[in-house]
């Protein structure tokens, strides 16, 4: 199937399986009937919110059985899942078995596109990928393009697909998962941010993860677009089967090579969209016109720039755009200055990659760490911040992995240990961590760790840091 041919389906009386109630399957599953389809929705959970969403869909006509989502419905010829359950679950393995199709939420808007549907932009990688989509479309916008950042950033893809608004691109964000289950998912354009380990659990492997990321490659018609310090991102390009003349283009922090896009004495330039790739560099933008300047957040950009060029946007949109952005909260988010003291809210980094990224664009640190550690270690991020550190306050259920790596790679620098959990230990880390901090410091909370032992979410975790930021006295924004 090309990148922008329709998939025609006839769904009137196919019976389809919806694996999952929630944000993805509600919407497939009233998608599906309203086309005809012979809806089950089935579904682990049996709460009290499930039900009610359940009754909600039997009102309309369409079927859910709660509390098995393990067992295929005898009649099924088509499951299409939520994307975050795991590939191995029996429902899954009896679909593989009677021989039906598994499709992803991603998979099923793709599928529903009508004619003259909009072109997809794709963006993964194990971080970054939001605040790419959302500089893209920041860019798309100031070309005068009629676009949105949908898909894993919170606007469903199928609303995106399926509603009255019509748009010239699509910005869209896609997780490992979704990328999983999107078979003949065609993108104008992708790219691989990066690569690092997350999610094995659910892919079984690295090799797996990787493979499952490099889906977002195949069939791209003009750039698949790739981190040029990042081998494994390149691999991905050589291993996909893209359209006749689709071309490999590289985005680095350094100076770019021919059909790459880099950075030249404070200047983003791009040496793969211009007519004469070895003599020629246009300029796009400068570095301080990306929100913020730290390293990762070029490459973004850098990303985003890559993909906007590729739809033929001109360089003035792209540095328009850039400009207009701003970053999402608890994203290398600057709370305030304190005494000489900068604090840097990026709950967001709930990984070892995303801290590594952040604890890379300040020196000294003062760092906040620490959480669910998700089966990750710490050694390497350790030993490539410890001389940028001032000192570690540590949160959380798994900070003693922390500690311990400090202990073996960073044994000087002071560490604050705080063993509780109740709601006031983010006000007493960041105390700590400003009792650690001399004036010219960042204090940095970038946990390397989920946030689930003690707050709902990261954007919860960064609140409380911020609030405790504000509480310090001298705070100024």
């Amino acid at each position: 199937m090309g990148s922008q041919e329709v998939s025609n389906v006839d769904w009137q009386g196919k019976h389809v399986t919806v694996a999952g109630l929630g944000v993805s399957g509600i919407p497939a599953a009233r998608a599906l009937h309203e086309r005809g389809a012979l809806v089950t929705v089935v579904n682990d959970g049996d709460d009290e919110r499930s039900r009610a969403q359940a009754a909600e869909l039997e009102a309309d006509g369409i079927t859910v059985r709660l509390g098995d989502g393990a067992t295929l419905p005898g009649s099924t010829e088509l499951v299409v899942t939520a994307p975050g359950w795991k590939p191995d679950k029996p429902l899954f393995l009896a679909a593989a078995e009677a021989g039906v199709p598994v499709w992803g939420d991603v998979e099923l808007a793709w599928r529903l596109r009508g004619p003259g549907a909009a072109p997809w932009l794709a963006v993964t990688g194990t971080n970054g990928k939001t605040t790419t989509v959302r500089m893209l479309a920041s860019i798309l916008e100031a070309a005068g393009l009629r676009t949105a950042a949908v898909g894993n950033i919170g606007v469903s893809l199928l609303d995106a697909v399926l509603g009255d608004e019509t748009y010239d691109v699509l910005a869209v964000e896609l997780s490992s998962y979704q990328l999983h289950w999107a078979p003949s998912l065609r993108a104008h354009s992708g790219a691989v941010l990066n690569l690092a380990p997350d999610h094995l659990d659910w892919h079984g492997s690295m090799a797996g993860y990787a493979a499952d990321k490099g889906r977002i490659y195949e069939g791209n018609t003009v750039a698949c677009v790739y981190n040029a310090q990042d081998g494994a991102t390149e691999d991905l390009v050589r291993e996909a089967d893209v359209e006749e003349g689709c071309r490999a283009i590289g985005f680095t922090l350094g100076t770019p090579a021919p059909s790459q896009l880099g950075v030249v004495d404070g200047i983003l330039v791009d040496r793969a969209f211009v007519a004469d790739r070895q003599k020629q560099a246009q300029e796009l933008a400068e570095v301080g016109d990306v929100n913020p300047p730290a390293p990762h957040n070029i490459a973004n950009a850098l990303a985003a720039a890559a993909l906007a060029r590729a739809f033929g946007v001109q360089p003035a949109a792209v540095r328009d755009g850039l400009r207009a952005f701003r970053p999402d909260a608890h994203r290398i988010e600057h709370v305030a200055d304190v005494d000489g003291v900068t604090y840097i809210d990026d709950s967001k980094a709930t990984n070892t990659h995303a801290a590594e990224a952040s604890l890379a664009a300040y020196e000294p640190i003062v760092w906040i760490a620490g959480g669910l550690a998700k089966g990750a270690t710490f050694d390497e991020l350790v030993s490539g911040a410890a001389k940028r550190l001032r000192g570690v306050v540590l949160i959380g259920a798994d900070r003693a992995l922390i500690r311990e790596a400090l202990a073996r790679h960073a044994p000087e620098v002071p560490v604050v240990d705080l063993d509780r959990t109740d709601t006031g230990a983010m006000s007493a880390a960041v105390r700590e961590a400003a009792g650690l901090a001399e004036p010219g410091d960042t204090v940095l909370l970038a946990p390397a760790c989920a946030s689930m032992d003690m707050f709902v979410n990261y954007n919860k975790r960064g609140e409380a840091f911020a609030d405790a930021v504000r509480g310090l006295s001298g705070g100024s924004a």
